[in-house]
């Protein structure tokens, strides 16, 4: 369980530190202008997230990474 875990964050972190700064950037404006297909999705997708739960797929992901950490620590 531990194992399946860690390897879902280890894959959520490479794909997330996989963008370039400036898709991580307008990530967080959820309105990018560029050709890249991979940034225009992540954008799309990310707005559709705001949408649905007011946080962006960063903060969920940080959320969840806090509380990994602390169940780790029990």
């Amino acid at each position: 369980m531990l194992k399946v875990k860690l390897i879902t964050l280890f894959i959520i972190l490479i794909f997330v530190s996989g963008c370039s700064e400036f898709a991580l950037l307008a990530s967080s404006s959820s309105i990018a202008i560029s050709h890249n297909t991979y940034v225009k999705a992540y954008n799309g997708v990310d707005v559709l997230t705001i949408m649905a739960t007011e946080k962006d797929i960063k903060k969920h992901i940080y959320d969840k990474t806090v509380l990994h950490f602390q169940e780790l620590k029990r």
